[in-house]
């Protein structure tokens, strides 16, 4: 009958966990993405004297984010836009935005939002809190997010690279942006549509 080394077995047996943490596979690896600003979109909708919404965008965006795919673990991000790259198709209107009755963006340049926290809520979508900075104040805002997809780019730059998309809505009078309310010219609560593509730096 063959022996058993109980000591022997016992330590095998206690070690084996600390394998398989240590294994590639198991080992966190945070990797960092920049927000490719050539295939980025952000659209806003605001409702204009009931009538209709008003659609919008912002051209100029730059930002990056600390994401471990594997865990699932969002640990950092910002997003930041340009505020007077705001665009709706109508000359007169935009310039209205930029000005002080809306985004200041003389004295605003840059609305940002930084991440505080990320939850999951199913095999590719998620939660992610970040305080929006815009006209000098930062509110919480909860974005429902979903990875679309995460592969090596088929063509061009032919880097690993996630597509995402992005959705919230807010009151902008949180921020002390409360022209047209009261007469009900302009609506209170603006939805916001993202979407992007992030390359990984390598």
């Amino acid at each position: 009958m063959m022996s058993v080394n109980r000591n022997a077995l016992f330590r095998s047996v206690v070690g084996f966990p600390a394998i398989l943490a240590l294994s590639p596979a198991a080992v966190a690896e945070p990797r960092t993405y920049v927000v490719d600003d050539e295939h980025f979109s952000i659209m806003f909708e605001i409702m204009h004297i009931g009538y209709a919404p008003v659609m919008g965008m912002f051209r100029e965006v730059e930002g990056e984010f600390v994401y471990d795919e594997e865990a699932r673990k969002l640990s950092s991000g910002q997003l930041v836009f340009q505020s007077d790259s705001v665009y709706t198709n109508h000359e007169k209107r935009d310039e209205h935005l930029r000005g002080s009755d809306f985004l200041g963006t003389e004295k605003y340049p840059e609305i940002t939002f930084t991440v505080t926290d990320f939850k999951t809520t199913g095999e590719n979508t998620g939660k992610v809190t970040g305080g929006l900075t815009m006209l000098g104040q930062t509110n919480p805002v909860v974005l429902d997010v979903t990875l679309n997809k995460s592969a090596v780019y088929p063509f061009g730059h032919e880097e690993y690279t996630l597509g995402i998309s992005a959705s919230t809505t807010l009151k902008r009078s949180d921020w002390g942006m409360t022209y047209g309310i009261d007469q009900a010219m302009v609506g209170d609560e603006v939805t916001l549509r993202f979407g992007f593509e992030a390359n990984r730096e390598s």
